[in-house]
């Protein structure tokens, strides 16, 4: 466990709900209920997570930058886990010197990952999230805590049948990155283990397991590939199109090197040839609803509003589970091209959106797609998400003026006002 400094969320469907399934085998082995570990993402380069509450597990994209397998991703939420089931966050809370903060947000540039960016009224491509990272500080855990957490959850994976080989290949990069630094500092003299011992224990632990023990469990072929595609998205949204071209020369014509490749130069502006590499994409892959969404961005900002529109509807048609950030993205377009109808199903996907993730483009987007004092009532919500509750309760007041008494978006308003 590192200490967290000032960073911010992003939300994206597809990242999401990759780690999602590869820890829910974790979760059900520390028997939390089925739906109730949720995963955010960290827009910060650091090698960390952490688990919150028990449920909430927080993943930096700089660990998921830097880890190539999603065994060893599970075996850093298993020993996060770890810390949790111990008891260690319970005792952490006593002793942090700034606490999480509930009033984060973030903007961001690119319809497909939610990062950090300016103001929605910008125009092309712009999504917000509806929470954040404030700044704290946490004392670091200490020898035994860790060697616990390491055990516990390395106790975990072999419950959930997963692969425990896993903490060994984590370990090890540790030790890579740290072990020239760590060489130099006296284990006597620091609280908190270095690299090479927890390594030396997880091996002894590991000698103990079942000479029939089988990760039946371990991911899948087709979840390895998932997982290198998400990978390759955060390089391709996050870091410089030199870092790109670096891991994903354009001599590489795998399906993670089209994909990084065709997000950073969207990112850069060039759209037509991010289209081509996208539209690669879907040929191979016809399929995949994340290939679609990339389409959708692309041709929204190209001014193809039509393509868009019809993009992001087969994204959500093959999408599997909730996706309120494309729906988002979908009455975004919408609203902008304005055609007969478009701003009621706008509406019908905003609503859809809110109901299972509320964000503050949202409400942005439900204010454009309004036509009577229902807008001012989802401004008023858009700057309450902001924090700008000057401007929020101006909104709500303007709403309460024009909006029948009684009606939802008038309590809504109201309850603003409190």
């Amino acid at each position: 466990m590192f200490p967290l400094h000032a960073a911010s969320l992003i939300n994206d469907t597809e990242t999401e709900r990759v780690i999602t399934e590869l820890i829910a085998p974790l979760g059900e082995a520390a028997n939390i209920p089925e739906g109730r570990l949720r995963v955010h993402i960290i827009n910060d380069n650091d090698f960390n997570a952490f688990v919150m509450g028990g449920e909430d597990v927080y993943v930096y994209t700089g660990l998921l930058k830097q880890i190539k397998s999603p065994d060893a991703l599970q075996a850093v939420i298993a020993h996060e886990l770890g810390h949790t089931l111990g008891g260690h966050m319970a005792q952490m809370a006593d002793r942090m010197n700034a606490e999480m903060t509930r009033t984060m947000l973030i903007q961001a540039l690119g319809i497909g990952l939610m990062a950090l960016g300016g103001d929605p009224s910008m125009g092309a491509g712009v999504l917000a999230g509806s929470s954040g990272i404030a700044q704290q500080s946490m004392l670091a855990f200490t020898r035994d805590e860790e060697r616990i957490a390491d055990d516990m959850g390395l106790k975990l994976m072999l419950r959930a049948k997963l692969n425990p080989d896993g903490f060994i290949e984590v370990l090890e990069q540790m030790e890579h990155m740290t072990g020239a630094f760590e060489s130099k500092i006296n284990p006597n003299r620091i609280n908190h283990p270095l690299t090479a011992e927890r390594l030396t224990n997880v091996r002894t632990q590991m000698e103990k397991t079942d000479s029939d023990y089988k990760p039946v469990n371990k991911p899948t072929d087709i979840q390895r590939k998932e997982y290198e595609l998400v990978r390759a998205k955060l390089v391709g949204y996050l870091d410089g199109t030199d870092n790109v071209a670096t891991l994903y020369p354009n001599s590489d014509m795998s399906d993670e090197a089209l994909y990084a490749r065709a997000i950073a130069r969207m990112q850069v502006g060039n759209l037509d040839g991010a289209r081509v590499g996208t539209l690669s994409l879907i040929k191979r892959n016809p399929d995949n609803p994340y290939f679609y969404e990339l389409l959708g961005d692309i041709d929204y900002q190209l001014g193809h509003y039509d393509d868009s529109v019809d993009a992001y509807e087969q994204s959500l048609k093959l999408i599997k589970g909730s996706a309120p950030q494309i729906e988002t993205a979908l009455a975004l377009v919408l609203t902008e091209r304005n055609k007969p109808g478009d701003k009621v199903r706008a509406i019908e996907l905003c609503k859809s959106s809110l109901l299972k993730q509320a964000a503050p483009l949202t409400y942005w987007v439900l204010a454009r797609a309004y036509d009577d004092g229902r807008a001012d009532w989802a401004r008023a919500e858009y700057y309450h998400m902001l924090g700008k509750d000057a401007l929020a309760q101006d909104y709500a007041k303007r709403a309460r003026k024009s909006l029948k008494s009684g009606s939802p978006e008038y309590i809504k308003s109201g309850e603003l006002l409190k």
